[in-house]
């Protein structure tokens, strides 16, 4: 099969595929943000929000697609496929409609979804992680409701302890009932040191000082440093990632070139895991 019979063959697949592989309904949003002209940032967010909101199968499909059509790229002196004419081309095939449009509504359609498609082929590398102001967004969300929880029993202690203050007569009593244990409890971590577990290793825990420096990756490097006396140890490591679990977030797959330290005063409160990371 030559080249130019199997782009056919991969355009008539995804533009025969009983919905398209991303949904056209993101199409007017997008037009919306080119025709009030931001910038690009505000066009790259709305994308990336797009694409977390994809389907697993669509979001992987995507993916390696967008890989693929880089190679392609990569390679437009000999087959004269740049950006431009592989956003042309198959952006119809996978942002399509089967409800019927006007021939302006077709144009617009078309053009937005070939910019959308140069957009991800830009920013392939960091387009499939959770950005930023999203983990951010939830962030605050948790350390909203968490404040709730604290609020709220703290109001049914203070009710409570007026109720027994009337009722006990002895003012020493109600000076001890007034102690909170809880409140006199002290971290046994010293401030910028992470305690991080790594339950499937041999070295299962390791106290950690943070600089400005330190990077995820240094620390699964000191993990493997300790464990490297047996070849399947090596192995295993090279699998895993560091996790910041619980605090103000439920579970976040840290990139390896995260900085700890900042990540660490965004979310004192966090657990530190080394584990493997679930296939994408």
């Amino acid at each position: 099969m030559c080249h130019r019979e199997a782009a056919v063959m991969l355009k008539a697949f995804f533009r025969e595929l009983p919905t398209s592989v991303f949904p056209v309904e993101y199409i007017p949003a997008f037009i919306t943000l080119m025709e009030r002209g931001p910038h690009i940032k505000v066009q790259f967010q709305a994308l990336h929000l797009m694409v977390m909101a994809l389907p697993d199968a669509n979001r992987d499909t995507a993916q390696a697609l967008m890989t693929f059509f880089n190679k392609v790229i990569a390679n437009e002196s000999k087959n004269r496929m740049s950006i431009w004419n592989i956003s042309t081309i198959m952006a119809p095939n996978l942002f399509f409609s089967r409800s019927k449009h006007s021939d302006y509504e077709e144009l617009q359609l078309a053009n937005t979804a070939a910019h959308i498609i140069r957009l991800m082929l830009k920013y392939q590398k960091i387009l499939w992680k959770v950005p930023s102001f999203l983990i951010m967004q939830v962030r605050r969300m948790n350390e909203a409701t968490m404040l709730l929880k604290k609020q709220l029993p703290s109001v049914k202690k203070l009710l409570r302890r007026k109720t027994i203050e009337r009722e006990v007569i002895s003012p020493k009593t109600s000076k001890v009932l007034q102690k909170s244990p809880s409140s006199r409890r002290m971290s046994d971590v010293p401030e910028g040191v992470i305690r991080v577990h790594a339950p499937l290793l041999s070295k299962v825990s390791m106290a950690i000082q943070l600089t400005s420096h330190t990077k995820a990756k240094d620390i699964l490097a000191k993990f493997q440093y300790e464990n490297s006396h047996g070849s399947s140890e090596c192995i295993k490591i090279q699998n895993q990632r560091l996790y910041e679990i619980g605090g103000n977030i439920g579970q976040h797959c840290l990139d390896p070139d995260a900085y700890m330290l900042d990540v660490y005063h965004v979310n004192p409160q966090a657990e530190w895991v080394i584990k493997p990371q679930p296939r994408s």
